[in-house]
């Protein structure tokens, strides 16, 4: 079965809160997406490669780019973020703010010249990287008072405690989702570039989310509610992605990728760690630890990219990105999950996600620049819930290698039910805002 409650003596507040962390819809659209992690270089054009390739992670999105390179190179990229989240509840904001630091990239590709023969293929790459895909991590608190005292009504209909001094609750995430890519790509003659990837994923998704509510009556009697449930998911996925990259003139660059679906074999833990009532300061109700487990597959939808890049000479270049992505072909299987996907097909919808990116150089010197805007795949979202950011960065070129460095910023709001079955209150609105800085270090083997 799924997630299951075991709150026999709580029955009635089960029903009421049998949703706190996130539901099966939720997790589907969340481990679809995909943030722009990656090199320095990657990071500061807003991921606009596909059509350029020549870096590691160009080859996220196009591995034909991999052909690209002229010579056999590693890098690795380091990246700190910072979240800041600002809630709102019935007139009461908070800002939270969380800072961490990752690994973003690891790899390297290898370059094999080889002469021309009646073929026409030569260059021949591979190529092996690790990009940090999704990082889970955040933690806030919202706090507001909205009149009501659902938790109250539904423990006992007889006892009255009309008055509510408030709501609290806390959300934290933690978890991150890893990807490795294998990499071959070749050159045919001098004018188109093809590659082929197979990817790994290794995720695990953690979130713990404590509800806590203050009540009293008219002559003082408090009654207080605490929550405290947790869901942790974790699994493996296998994709695969071509592309090609093509030279029309000398100055004209065109590109296409396909990637396929994700196919994820998850398993999760859904633990409530309790519901503690306390009536008057003493403690009435103090319910035990349950845990239930479930095994379920996932398919993420596949995503098919097209590519424009300009190059001015050795000056520098422009480059565009246009990704389709059809988020009603979310799947989830092994399980009753005839409702969700329902919901995946009747509330989601095909989103196009837009990156620009350009670079100058200066002899050993590159300026970068770049900007992103990804529509929230809800058909009845806010203009306000998609994604949408902009991105600088350098470069030097050393003897041996470079070293780059990239500063990303985007912003969008969500909002947050902690009361699914009680549709009188309010969601939590939630105004997110990421920064990023990356640094790579590149050295050419």
């Amino acid at each position: 079965m799924k997630r299951i409650f075991l709150l026999t003596a709580m029955l009635s507040i089960a029903y009421i809160t049998n949703a706190q962390t996130l539901s099966y819809n939720d997790i589907g659209v969340l481990f679809a997406k995909e943030k722009i992690d990656g090199t320095a270089r990657f990071n500061a054009m807003s991921g606009a490669f596909g059509a350029l390739g020549g870096d590691l992670s160009a080859i996220e999105i196009n591995p034909a780019g991999a052909a690209v390179f002229l010579k056999s190179e590693f890098a690795f990229s380091l990246g700190i973020n910072n979240t800041e989240s600002n809630t709102t509840f019935y007139g009461t904001s908070l800002l939270n703010e969380n800072d961490n630091t990752n690994i973003n990239q690891a790899g390297g590709v290898f370059v094999f010249k080889t002469n021309y023969d009646r073929s026409g293929w030569n260059n021949f790459a591979f190529a092996v990287n690790y990009t940090l895909l999704n990082d889970f991590s955040d933690a806030w608190l919202a706090r507001g008072n909205s009149g009501y005292a659902p938790l109250t009504d539904f423990y006992d209909p007889d006892v009255n405690y009309p008055n509510s001094e408030g709501h609290e609750m806390e959300n934290y995430l933690d978890g991150q989702n890893r990807k490795y890519s294998f990499t071959i790509a070749s050159q045919y003659e001098d004018n188109l570039y093809v590659g082929f990837s197979l990817n790994t994923y290794d995720i695990e998704h953690l979130q713990r989310v404590l509800v806590n509510e203050y009540n009293a009556d008219d002559v003082g009697n408090t009654f207080d509610v605490s929550l405290l449930q947790e869901l942790y998911t974790f699994g493996d996925g296998v994709s695969f992605n071509f592309g090609l990259i093509s030279k029309p003139s000398e100055n004209v660059r065109l590109g296409v990728a396909y990637q396929s679906p994700i196919w994820y074999s998850l398993s999760e833990d859904f633990i409530d760690d309790g519901i503690e009532v306390l009536e008057n300061n003493d403690l009435v109700v103090d319910e035990n630890r349950q845990v239930s487990a479930f095994d379920y597959k996932l398919r993420t939808p596949s995503k098919i990219t097209g590519s424009f890049a300009y190059i001015f000479e050795r000056q520098g270049l422009i480059s565009i990105d246009y990704t389709f992505k059809n988020y009603k072909n979310i799947e989830l299987k092994n399980g009753d999950f005839i409702y969700e996907n329902q919901q995946f097909n009747s509330e989601l919808e095909t989103v196009g996600e837009l990156r620009i990116g350009t670079e100058w150089r200066f002899d050993n010197l590159s300026i970068r620049g770049g900007y992103h805007f990804e529509k929230n795949p809800y058909k009845y979202g806010l203009d306000s819930e998609s994604i949408e950011g902009f991105s600088l960065g350098a470069g030097f070129k050393f003897r041996g290698g470079k070293f780059d460095l990239a500063y990303q910023k985007s912003d969008y709001s969500a909002p947050y039910n902690f009361y699914p079955t009680y549709d009188v209150i309010e969601n939590t609105n939630l105004n997110i805002d990421t920064s990023k800085v990356t640094a790579t270090l590149v050295l050419n083997i």
